[in-house]
């Protein structure tokens, strides 16, 4: 979730309209602390309408600090029409550009990263719109309460259009910063993939963002409008590891771990989610808001034939970049079969990647054969990469893993990332950053690896409890 928390910070800013003002600045803060800032800024220029919005942020895992910035930019006609749009991600040094001009039903789009240049050309969602379309779309409806209407906003660093629905709600009075103001609230459904964010905002009588608010990772998410000096202040550390780590009901041993086990969970809050049968694992509900998760090693569960997309060289899984292809030709040796390659490759991986390291913000598998650093999310893009090397279908993982010791604390389920690879008829789990695959890895979601896909998980992270084991033939 690390590099997916600021394109949906940006998405909150652009879609809750860009006022005339030409400088708006920010304070972002995580249950009540300051993590970073965002500025955004609004510029006219004959026909032409540039509106641009930087995030920079810090935060903490285990310990350790992340920083973060990420600044997008789009440039519409003064009628809302979309002309191009750019994106510059910053992780812990890497940094990804991403620029698209748009061009009829198309956007023709160019990525680099790393050192390597991609080039592409996607379809233009029908009716999807940048900053100024968005701060239009709210003008022409008005804030009388009771006003409802919806608009696709296209997200630049994703490449994706996310539906946006919004409500007017009404007079509301609200602090900001030191000061009480007289606002207008306004309620948003953010249709994220897979798993929908309600957010509240508030704005002046000039559609000018004051604040807004949204449920993340169990925790509450805010940006306030503030003065330079204000949202410029000194950071203050906030673990987002440490709250989405779950509590294990008791220790679980190797021997129990290899067989089944059915998990007991329940969803905190109010956010909606579903847990899924994807690869070893069958989740079934067990009232409104938990379910029971059965994962079963050995089990042949998940017949789903792969898609042409699982094969497929991507932005995060280079698999037709020669160093990929060199070190997995290297990493499955004289391993014959899929599963056996697919073996070999995960314990390559693990010794490959020597710097076992919470410091990376999101490297995909071409930087990481580079970098030889990263954590769990390395470690599955890495694989993955791999596997499509060598033709074998894979998609990777995100979800829940269970630890005896993480960040100094004992029998916990951690965030975590893996691989599924389809072998023969079905897919199996391989877990190059743990000693292996078993059966207390909880799967939200599997993706391409695109950090897009870790949406699913916003409403699970930081909003479960376990609250027991049925180990054996749970079944």
């Amino acid at each position: 979730m690390r590099i997916a928390l600021l394109p949906l910070v940006l998405l909150l800013a652009a879609n809750a309209a860009a006022a005339e003002a030409e400088t708006t600045g920010m304070k972002v803060l995580i249950d009540g602390r300051k993590i970073g800032h965002l500025v955004q800024t609004r510029e006219v220029d004959g026909d032409r309408v540039t509106t641009t919005e930087r995030m920079e942020a810090a935060i903490d895992r285990a310990g350790i600090s992340i920083a973060m910035t990420t600044e997008e930019r789009s440039v519409e006609t003064r009628d809302g029409r979309p002309v191009s749009f750019s994106s510059e991600a910053g992780l812990s040094g890497v940094t990804t550009t991403t620029h698209g001009e748009v061009v009829g039903n198309e956007a023709r789009v160019t990525t680099t990263s790393f050192g390597r240049t991609d080039e592409r050309t996607i379809p233009w969602p029908a009716g999807a719109v940048l900053s100024e379309g968005a701060r239009l779309a709210e003008s022409r409806h008005g804030l009388a309460p009771g006003t409802t209407f919806e608009m696709l906003a296209f997200e630049p660093s994703n490449l994706i259009a996310v539906p946006v629905r919004t409500r007017v709600v009404g007079p509301e009075r609200v602090t900001t910063g030191l000061v009480v103001e007289e606002l207008i609230r306004i309620e948003q459904r953010i249709e994220l993939p897979g798993s929908p964010i309600e957010a509240l905002a508030w704005v002046d009588s000039k559609h000018q963002l004051r604040k807004t608010v949204l449920p993340l990772l169990g925790m509450s998410f805010e940006m306030v409008a503030c003065d330079e000096a204000c949202a410029k202040a000194p950071n203050q550390p906030a673990d987002l590891l440490d709250r989405t780590m779950v509590a294990a009901p008791r220790a679980l041993s190797r021997d129990e771990r290899a067989n089944e086990i059915e998990t007991s969970i329940a969803l905190t809050g109010t956010s909606e989610a579903t847990l899924p049968s994807v690869g070893e694992q069958r989740s079934t509900r067990d009232g409104a808001r938990a379910w029971r998760v059965n994962i079963n090693p050995d089990a042949v569960r998940d017949r789903s034939p792969p898609k042409p997309a699982d094969s497929a060289a991507t932005r995060w899984l280079e698999s037709d970049a020669p160093e990929v292809g060199a070190l997995a030709r290297k990493g499955a040796g004289n391993a014959k079969g899929d599963f056996a390659r697919m073996s070999a490759l995960e314990s390559h991986v693990r010794g490959y990647i020597s710097r076992k390291s919470l410091r990376v913000g999101y490297a995909s598998a071409l930087e990481t054969v580079r970098s030889r650093e990263g954590d769990c999310t390395e470690h599955a893009l890495l694989l993955a990469a791999l596997g499509r090397s060598l033709g074998i279908p894979t998609r990777v993982v995100n979800g829940l893993a269970y630890a005896d010791e993480f960040a100094g604390r004992s029998h916990v389920f951690v965030p975590h990332a893996w691989v599924q690879a389809w072998i023969g008829d079905r897919w199996e789990s391989f877990d190059a950053a743990l000693p292996g695959y078993d059966a207390v890895h909880i799967a939200f979601a599997v993706n391409d690896g695109d950090p897009a896909g870790f949406y699913s998980s916003v409403n699970l992270l930081g909003n479960i409890v376990i609250s027991g084991f049925r180990t054996g033939s749970a079944q």
